[in-house]
């Protein structure tokens, strides 16, 4: 029998397969010999690396796992905190992306292409197996596609067409001797690659294997593809340097990725296995324990997920942050706007400013989406297992992290019932909230989007059909479009038709403090609409309850910001008198290293820098 030293030890493997497989522990070891991968358990132990939540580097070391959402180290990344980076959440300083103020000197290494260099190898010498006709062979070449196509995705997005490469190269050495291959190129590549995946992977009915499965795949393949139908069709229409240029039949390119869209989702419903979750029937609380539930096995809306195990030393710091209501974070006046009334209408006019005077009432799911006090803590909540509840945003805290920027402070993510770890509460990396990889709502979004970009008014029902066990499950009412519809001047979608509007609103409340909102904006390319000139407000302060808590507590000026109408900001806006400032032509997507361009740099010269940077 050969002997492999392999990056993923065996007995982790064995140990780990089953639902509570640990996407989290870093790999070890090295590959020693190219005469691996005699045995689909070789091959599926090396697989396992891409599971874990760093990919081990040629050379040594290890670079993070983009395929993989994990919950953050810190209170401004990762799943649950990364919508600090957009619209939905704010942290006590300006985000660097959406103030414009990156620069060459911070771009960050491609280190996607390490991860893609493993599977290329794996690909490249995947033949030597001795049984290559068996459905364990099969599950190990669509995960290798898989995996390859995810990283590439997240190259796309932050960088747009980069060079595909599909053999295992020295990604030090000579990497990318070739140009940089365009946006629809790319695009194709990875659809390719997910086409392969969903024709090897298994058809699975639950998510109890812990690894990605066929739907899993489809549901990647209706992201990507309507990312690239949205981006494609609105850069192009503010003929801004991000669309492809050399695209020529780019309306039927459009509607090729849409309709690409629409049947990997259709595949997924179809099947008639996923249905969105409703653990107790209760409208007030299945959405908001979704995602505090410690084992989702078997639960029929998560097609994948990612245990955390803090006595195994796995656990993150989501909780450790939110469970005072803080996190030097707080979410934004305008994601809490932008649900709608229970009965179905835009939160506008008299009726938004008479409930902002009460702290809390704007909250209240007897006035609002049920899902927003599912996200947000509302006066009266649980905070901790021992009975303590949730009454006024820490405004005034400046001890730790516990400052709450905003007035509005995230419930969503925060274990304010747990039980079987009460030091997730106080100390670090304690948290065991699950991070869900894909859920069945991904897949009814997709497909609500992609159909209304194709065609609203002739998909109406279509729409209203997917968006229904979303609203079923929080008690709302079914979606009408002409009832739904803001067309207030002051609101940034006002102008488009209210199919496309509705089913962004949707995307933005139900995935809310999912780490999807800024890639939502690059593919609308919505900044100018939904960032440029914007301060981060959160709720009104002047004239309120919230004013009369804390009148003797906070000044503002003094370390507390109020714009004219008395809306907290939140942060200092004494270096930012005009908001925000992304620059639209150039901050959609991300420098690349210096040192990679140029006749002297790692690509011959062969790439070019991005948009203005």
């Amino acid at each position: 029998m050969k002997k492999i030293y392999l990056l993923i030890s065996s007995a982790m493997c064995l140990g780990l397969l089953a639902s509570c497989f640990d996407m989290n522990q870093e790999p070890q070891g090295e590959l020693a010999t190219s005469e691996a991968f005699s045995t689909t358990n070789e091959i599926t132990t090396y697989l396992n690396m891409f599971y874990q939540g760093a990919v081990s580097k040629s050379g040594g070391g290890t670079v993070p796992n983009t395929a993989i959402k994990s919950h953050p180290s810190n209170a401004n990344s990762g799943l649950a905190f990364g919508d600090v980076g957009s619209d939905n959440l704010l942290y006590y300083e300006f985000d660097s992306r959406l103030s414009g103020e990156l620069s060459i000197s911070s771009a960050a290494n491609l280190d996607d292409y390490s991860a893609i260099r493993n599977v290329n190898f794996l690909l490249q010498n995947i033949g030597r197996c001795e049984d290559q006709t068996s459905s364990a062979f099969q599950q190990c070449l669509g995960e290798a596609y898989y995996f390859r196509a995810a990283y590439y995705y997240h190259l796309l997005v932050n960088y747009g067409g980069v060079t595909w490469v599909d053999t295992p190269l020295d990604p030090d050495a000579g990497l990318m001797q070739q140009p940089r291959n365009t946006r629809t190129e790319l695009t194709n590549y990875i659809l390719a690659d997910l086409d392969l995946a969903i024709a090897n992977l298994n058809e699975q009915s639950s998510n109890a294997s812990g690894r990605v499965h066929r739907d899993v795949a489809r549901a990647l393949k209706s992201e990507v593809a309507l990312f690239a139908a949205t981006w494609e069709k609105y850069h192009r229409a503010k003929n801004d340097k991000f669309y492809d240029e050399t695209l020529t039949n780019a309306d039927e390119q459009i509607r090729d990725w849409l309709e690409q869209a629409v049947e990997a989702a259709e595949d997924v419903m179809s099947r008639t296995v996923w249905s969105i979750s409703r653990q107790n029937n209760n409208t007030l609380t299945d959405y908001r324990d979704l995602f505090v539930t410690l084992d989702l096995t078997g639960n029929p809306e998560v097609l994948w997920w990612k245990r955390y195990d803090a006595s195994a030393s796995i656990g993150h710091n989501v909780t450790y942050y939110s469970c005072e209501g803080g996190g030097n974070k707080g979410v934004s006046a305008s994601l809490v706007d932008d649900y709608l009334t229970i009965d179905g209408r835009p939160f506008v006019g008299d009726e938004k400013m008479e409930a902002k005077k009460t702290y809390g009432r704007e909250l209240s799911p007897e006035l609002r989406d049920p899902r927003l006090s599912q996200t947000v803590f509302t006066p009266g909540q649980q905070m901790r297992n021992d009975g303590t509840t949730f009454s006024w945003p820490p405004l005034d805290r400046t001890d730790g992290y516990h400052l709450n920027t905003t007035g509005y402070s995230l419930l969503k993510y925060e274990e304010f019932a747990a039980s079987t770890l009460n030091a997730s509460y106080n100390e670090e990396n304690r948290g065991q909230a699950p991070a869900i990889q894909v859920r069945y709502a991904d897949i009814l979004l997709n497909y609500a989007e992609a159909l209304a970009e194709l065609d609203g008014a002739g998909n109406a029902e279509k729409i209203k059909d997917a968006l229904q066990p979303l609203r079923d499950r929080v008690g709302m009412p079914p979606v009408d479009f002409n009832r739904e519809f803001n067309d207030d001047p002051d609101y940034p979608f006002c102008n488009l038709d209210p199919y496309i509007q509705a089913v962004r609103r949707e995307r933005r409340v139900e995935k809310a403090a999912e780490n999807c909102r800024l890639t939502d904006i690059l593919r609308w390319a919505a900044a100018g609409e939904l960032i440029v000139g914007q301060f981060p407000l959160g709720a009104l302060y002047t004239g309120t309850t919230l004013e009369e808590h804390f009148k003797d507590k906070l000044t503002p000026g003094d370390g507390f910001y109020l714009n004219d109408e008395g809306y907290i900001i939140a942060a200092n806006p004494a270096n930012y008198p005009n908001g925000w400032q992304f620059n639209e032509e150039r901050d959609y997507l991300l420098p690349i290293r210096q040192e990679m361009i140029g006749a002297g740099g790692l690509t011959g010269g062969a790439w070019e820098q991005n948009p203005n940077w």
